[in-house]
């Protein structure tokens, strides 16, 4: 596995970049209706808890990724076969990600182009990041993040200028109660994005200040959380409730709608590149997990050899794991969340804590 080492500062950019990724980019918390945002909140909450058991098996073995200490806690079979497991749901979930925006592209500007084209063209740049390490991923996300907060802060300030939004269709507030913004949180916005952290288990030896891990992650979780909960509130401000939950990218349909002064008007194609950026550290983060996580696994002394067998079974699985876009989101909505997120962002990490409890007290008594 490669020796990387990062700055907290660079930690805490990937975490957001990483978090909003594709967050932002489909109707989260849409169950929730005009209450979205608040059911992001919720899950931020919850995300938050979620990352302190991921930051104390972190501290049981501070220069560990999962895979290794998966073995050391469950056994080497067990945790063998548990570290495979978390290597193909990397793999899956670089996959779905890198399907959401190879049909962001394909259904809004390259119409005409196939979609294993614009996978095919992204899955390159990142096997090359990859390829290269990543402190240069980590250095990418450094200079890319002032250019997508540049673009978030021109946006609401678009938006808000071009009278698009109407607080009214934010209220009234909890109009059917507390119910559909908690089921929402727990089946959905707990899971994604914020459950998705346990990808920076295979990150956080990286950190070369282990004692600002957790300042790092959960400030950048935080932040997140804020831009994702002001993301889902503008698009129901903007859109109103039915049609936000109807619109395959409400982000998009809510910058299309800007028009300032008969000049400043179809920016959704800028702000498309926003998105894009999101996407490929999102892909690029869960992509070199699944590389590094092999890599331990199995004992490569060469982690980039494995970029492009892996890249290229994301890619093809990228076009065939669902037969049309409302299929594969229903999917990613609905399903995923309980069937894969649940099990393995919180059962077993959960269940991983408190064997690692119990074992690390024997040994200090032991020690002792």
């Amino acid at each position: 596995m490669e020796k990387a080492k990062i700055k907290a500062s660079q930690m805490f950019i990937l975490v957001v970049l990483f978090e909003m990724g594709s967050a932002i980019l489909v109707g989260l918390g849409v169950q929730a209706k005009q209450d979205a945002w608040m059911a992001v909140l919720l899950g931020l909450m919850g995300g938050l808890l979620l990352f302190l058991i991921y930051y104390r098996l972190f501290m049981y073995y501070p220069d560990l990724p999962l895979t290794s200490y998966l073995q050391k806690i469950t056994g080497k079979w067990i945790g063998g076969l548990l570290g495979l497991l978390y290597i193909i749901y990397f793999i899956y979930m670089a996959t779905r990600v890198l399907r959401d925006f190879g049909e962001l592209l394909t259904t809004t500007i390259y119409t005409s182009t196939p979609l294993i084209v614009i996978n095919s063209l992204m899955i390159l740049t990142i096997m090359y990041g990859i390829h290269k390490g990543f402190e240069v991923i980590a250095r990418v996300g450094e200079l890319y993040f002032g250019i997508v907060y540049f673009m978030a802060i021109a946006g609401i300030i678009l938006i808000s200028v071009s009278g698009l939004i109407h607080i009214e269709f934010l209220q009234p507030v909890f109009e059917y109660g507390w119910k559909p913004v908690v089921g929402t949180a727990l089946k959905q916005t707990l899971t994604f994005p914020f459950g998705e952290m346990v990808v920076f288990t295979m990150f956080l030896p990286f950190l070369n200040d282990h004692k600002k891990v957790k300042l790092a992650c959960m400030g950048g979780m935080i932040l997140a959380g804020i831009n994702v909960a002001i993301t889902a509130a503008i698009n129901v401000a903007t859109l109103g409730a039915e049609l936000f939950s109807r619109s395959n990218f409400p982000l998009l349909t809510t910058i299309g709608k800007i028009q300032l002064a008969n000049f400043i008007e179809r920016l959704d194609v800028l702000f498309m590149l926003y998105l894009v950026i999101g996407g490929f550290f999102k892909i690029s983060l869960y992509f070199y997990a699944a590389v590094a996580g092999t890599a331990d696994l199995f004992k490569f002394k060469n982690h980039q050899m494995l970029s492009f067998p892996i890249g290229f079974i994301i890619l093809i699985a990228s076009v065939t794991i669902a037969s049309n876009y409302a299929e594969h989101i229903k999917e990613g909505l609905d399903v995923i969340p309980i069937y894969l997120n649940w099990p393995l962002q919180i059962i077993i990490p959960c269940f991983l804590l408190i064997i690692a409890f119990f074992r690390n007290r024997k040994k200090k008594a032991s020690a002792n």
